[in-house]
């Protein structure tokens, strides 16, 4: 991918762009569940274990319909590895590109660009 402003390299963006912030939520929230079951061990409160408990389920259900929707998707191959190693090889190559573009100008200066009051 040499310029990020030709349409030709946008082919196949949104998908990846979809399933790169599918997988977020999906770490995200995984996250939160680890939190949750940390926090119910912190706590001796009844009642707060049972809300931090209650919305742990709820965490848990979330997760698995992000993780349905990529497997429907074909963003996520959780139970066979030869499908799951090439959309990781294609997201880990596209990272690789985009962080190779050149996105700013090496010129920086804006000397003379703003409106100057009259002197």
């Amino acid at each position: 991918m040499e310029d990020y402003l030709d349409p030709r390299n946008a082919e196949g963006m949104p998908n990846l762009a979809d399933s790169a912030f599918a997988m977020d939520f999906l770490l995200t929230v995984k996250s939160g569940i680890r939190n949750y079951g940390f926090a119910i061990t912190e706590t001796a409160n009844p009642e707060l274990r049972r809300a931090l408990h209650k919305q742990m389920e709820a965490a848990i259900d979330l997760h698995t319909e992000i993780a349905n929707l990529m497997i429907k998707k074909g963003w996520l191959h959780p139970h066979n590895l030869k499908e799951q190693f090439p959309v990781d090889v294609k997201s880990a190559e596209t990272a690789i590109q985009i962080a190779g573009l050149k996105l700013f100008p090496q010129d920086t200066d804006r000397l003379g660009m703003f409106a100057t009051p009259n002197q």
